[in-house]
């Protein structure tokens, strides 16, 4: 996998995460690298569904008619992260890890968002596993995703 600090860097720009089900575990993640604190702007751990909408603006009406496990959700939290943090990138993570399903939603579905320059999209991925794995897989899935499209995308220079 490419290195997202890396090619943040390289580009002049910054990230910021809004988590759910990893629980900050992204962002921390991204922060072992060194020269991390270049790039990551910070993250919101929204576990609590009350806190998508608070803290990261996700949508009231959204969260109340589909839950917080939506792949739109995991869009607004991504442009939650970007805008409240003032970053050029957001990552939002949202799932269940398990080992019960969660409002009909079975274990291991996770919903990367990804929000940046003219990028609002995201990812479905499920995950076999326990808690644990779920949880690192979604990490490593939302790596990718944000190194795939720091790849394709206009470096952006500022």
């Amino acid at each position: 996998m490419t290195n997202v600090v890396e090619l943040l860097k390289e580009r002049g720009q910054t990230v910021a995460t809004a988590e759910s089900l990893t629980a900050g575990l992204l962002c921390a993640t991204m922060v072992d690298t060194p020269g991390a604190s270049a790039v990551v702007r910070g993250g919101l751990i929204v576990y609590a569904t009350d806190l998508k909408h608070e803290l990261a603006g996700v949508d009231q009406r959204l969260l109340d008619e589909h839950g917080a496990v939506h792949p739109d959700v995991a869009v607004q939290l991504a442009e939650g992260a970007r805008k409240r943090c003032r970053a050029d990138w957001g990552i939002g993570l949202t799932g269940v890890a398990g080992p019960d399903p969660q409002d009909g939603i079975a274990p291991g579905t996770v919903h990367i968002g990804l929000s940046g320059p003219g990028v609002f999209t995201v990812r479905t991925i499920t995950v076999s596993g326990d808690r644990k794995a779920v949880r690192f897989t979604a990490v490593e899935k939302a790596l990718v995703l944000l190194s795939e499209y720091l790849l394709i995308t206009p470096d952006g220079n500022k």
